[in-house]
């Protein structure tokens, strides 16, 4: 499998797939990588990573009618079922092959933690070579939302993000990024969040991981997790967030994919001196190519983009930041973007603190004032590290 890079004329290029992210080999910016990045053996290859001519040909393999594919597409994507053990209308004495050569387990529950009266979940999941990722189920009155992870780690390098300090370990497959999906689609069906049953409505890609160094395994599962069963969960991709902290060449080629996702970038500062410190790959990518990149997409995908923007005390809430961050955005001439303040969620050790209440306040004056759409984002599992930029995969925390 191939994945692209950036080259020093901020070309993108077909190169092999290696897990390193974008800006880890050219430019000022250095991938922060983890003690345990190595050429890690690649995971059971399972049904979501296969195209449809790849599952006829494996299930022929298996002696296997081509109609049997659909039937375990109807499963998998309909009925949120990847225990071949159920599939009451599959030939009994092939379904222990069938699990093993289309479903094998890819992401293992290590622990749950509850929070919100039960309407937030965080789960630890390891995965085939021990790793470990979260995903954050959030309940709220009108939708679902699942959060999940892209990357084991991330190699970004945010100096206030506890995935950002973990340095990157490898990127995810197709398969481990649906299984998060699906389990929590399955759960919300089964009425395992409190409320009772209910459907999974939206799937933000704002957990650990930079999704776009990911690139081609994020959109094979946007493609899967949007698409109607039995080719996909049936989630609008409208329902969909991908979120970068401004890897221009990946959103860039978002914007021709033609999927109506949303775009969510991590912008955090309004000026290249402050978001040099705040995120290291400004460097490679700074304020102005990035808001850019992400205005062109704009007006590619006629979706709004979201401009996420931790607010920390003393270091970029002040009014002056505000008024700065107002005027980038205007700069375009229309209502192209929503700004999401976020209270910074602190992580232990940390220097980082979240802004006073009367700032917060003042930011989203001066933002509205200045005609920007903005809204203070709510900060849910913050108490079991489970809002953003808490995640870590602490099995110790759980």
């Amino acid at each position: 499998m191939s994945d692209f890079r950036v080259t020093d004329d901020n070309q993108v290029s077909e190169t092999v797939e290696t897990g390193i992210t974008e800006g880890g080999r050219n430019g000022a910016f250095r991938d922060v990588l983890s003690k345990d990045h190595a050429r890690r053996g690649k995971p059971p290859v399972h049904f979501a990573d296969l195209t449809d001519d790849e599952r006829i040909a494996k299930a022929k393999e298996l002696g296997l009618p081509k109609f049997r594919v659909r039937q375990l597409a109807n499963h998998y994507y309909g009925h949120f079922d990847a225990d071949a053990g159920n599939f009451t209308d599959f030939p009994a004495g092939k379904r222990d092959e069938v699990a093993r050569e289309f479903f094998p387990t890819l992401i293992r529950e290590v622990t749950r933690q509850v929070a919100d009266d039960g309407q937030t979940i965080k789960t630890l999941w390891e995965l085939f070579d021990g790793s470990k990722i979260e995903s954050v189920l959030m309940r709220y009155p009108n939708r679902t939302t699942l959060c999940i992870s892209s990357q084991v780690g991330c190699g970004m390098g945010c100096p206030f993000c506890a995935t950002g300090q973990l340095g990157l370990t490898r990127n995810m497959s197709t398969g481990e990024i649906l299984e998060q999906v699906r389990i929590a689609a399955a759960m919300m069906e089964r009425g395992e969040v409190a409320g009772g049953p209910g459907r999974l409505s939206n799937v933000v890609f704002m957990g650990m991981g930079e999704p776009m160094g990911n690139y081609r395994a994020i959109v094979s599962a946007v493609r899967q997790i949007s698409a109607m069963p039995p080719e996909g969960f049936g989630i609008s991709a409208r329902n969909i967030t991908v979120s970068t902290v401004g890897v221009v060449p990946g959103i860039r080629r978002l914007a021709q994919e033609g999927m109506p996702v949303r775009l969510a970038v991590s912008l955090h500062a309004p000026n290249n001196a402050l978001r040099d410190e705040l995120v290291p790959m400004n460097r490679r990518f700074n304020v102005d190519e990035v808001l850019d990149a992400a205005h062109d997409y704009y007006l590619a995908s006629k979706r709004r983009v979201s401009i996420e923007y931790a607010l920390m005390r003393g270091i970029n809430d002040q009014e002056v930041h505000a008024r700065q961050l107002a005027n980038r955005l205007n700069h375009y001439g229309d209502n192209w973007a929503h700004v999401n303040p976020i209270p910074l969620n602190p992580i232990e050790g940390s220097k980082w603190t979240a802004s006073k209440p009367e700032d917060e306040r003042r930011f989203l004056e001066i933002l509205h004032n200045a005609g920007i759409t903005a809204t203070l984002r709510d900060t849910r599992g913050q108490d079991i590290d489970g809002a953003c930029g808490q995640l870590a995969a602490k099995t110790n925390n759980a």
